[in-house]
């Protein structure tokens, strides 16, 4: 790690005019920082401490949905009990997320800005190739070890997947990242790699994350996050899913269905093709599990991976399903 400077933001007008000079990076909780900057990732010429900012850590939940400050602590906010009864997709995706002690000091909107856990990116002594930290330098992952690879949103410049989990059910459920002066879909606030994989975030020099929001609705209510990994604690799926439903008065029937991915894609994915086969029609098993397959349609795989494309849909299917049940 090499020497930087240091720079204690007295607010957050301060801190995006600080974050917006060449070399600037913000700290927040610094659990992804840290490890970057340690594996040669990250150097930093500055680090904008951020963590003091007054304001920044709220949590606020009423009926019309729930905004989140982005130095709010992700334990925080899975013990929140107003997240907890209107967003239990949520609250599910952080209690599943990293250790206690990393989701103690980890904040949200780190969180969001959390980079690929692609061990190609993250070795750049043994790796040199890496499109994401070296534009145009090629992928040492495409021909390599791709078990933890993306299935979805990959191109011929990056098949890296992206790690997350509180993402996936923000994505389901149309929240919104606040970045100052402007406010974007967290769906768009998330790139596919396309020819510029160094460039996952649409965030812009001089933004930086303020809040979370997400609207209120009758399927974030009744929701669940379900994920699959190799080892029940502190491991990155291998497959998940956020799943929404509400009903119609007979209780069988779903009026709205929210279902988005995390595990197999380049980034969060919302899976709209299985909203619009289910929406209107009455939950029964073997439709679930045919719409289901829709989740990966267009998948390719690059060897090692191929498992994703069978288990994504078993995912969907199960977490849709489970909430069935409890009707």
């Amino acid at each position: 790690m090499r020497d930087f400077s240091y720079l204690r933001a007295t607010s957050a007008d301060a801190a995006r005019q600080a974050a917006a000079l060449p070399g600037a990076m913000l700290l927040a909780g610094g659990t992804t920082l840290i490890d970057l900057a340690k594996c040669g990732v990250a150097a930093p010429d500055t680090l904008v401490d951020i963590t003091h900012l007054k304001g920044l850590d709220k949590i606020e939940v009423n009926e019309r949905g729930a905004t989140i400050g982005a130095l709010a602590r992700m334990s925080h906010v899975a013990d929140h009990a107003g997240i907890k009864s209107r967003f239990p997709a949520v609250s599910e995706a952080l209690w599943q997320a990293a250790s206690a002690q990393l989701r103690n000091m980890a904040t949200i909107g780190g969180n969001l800005m959390q980079r690929t856990r692609c061990p190609y990116f993250r070795d750049p002594s043994n790796f040199p190739a890496c499109n994401k930290r070296e534009p145009g330098s090629g992928c040492s992952a495409i021909g390599g070890v791709t078990r933890g690879h993306a299935v979805l949103g990959a191109s011929d410049a990056c098949i890296a997947m992206y790690p997350g989990d509180l993402a996936v059910a923000l994505v389901a459920f149309d929240a919104t990242v606040h970045l100052g002066e402007r406010k974007l879909l967290v769906d768009d606030f998330f790139l596919r790699p396309g020819a510029t994989p160094d460039r996952e975030h649409a965030i812009e020099p001089g933004e930086m994350i303020t809040a979370v929001e997400i609207p209120g609705s009758a399927a974030a209510r009744r929701s669940t996050y379900l994920k699959i990994r190799d080892r029940q604690s502190y491991e990155f799926a291998a497959a998940s899913a956020a799943v929404g439903i509400e009903f119609e008065a007979d209780g069988r029937t779903i009026r709205d269905l929210r279902v988005a991915l995390g595990g197999v894609a380049t980034k969060p994915w919302r899976a709209r093709a299985v909203e619009d086969a289910l929406k209107g029609k009455v939950l029964e098993p073997d439709a679930v599990r045919a719409a289901s397959r829709l989740a990966v349609e267009g998948a390719v795989d690059h060897g090692a991976n191929h498992y994703k494309i069978e288990l994504a849909p078993r995912v969907v299917a199960r977490a849709i399903l489970k909430l069935g049940e409890t009707v």
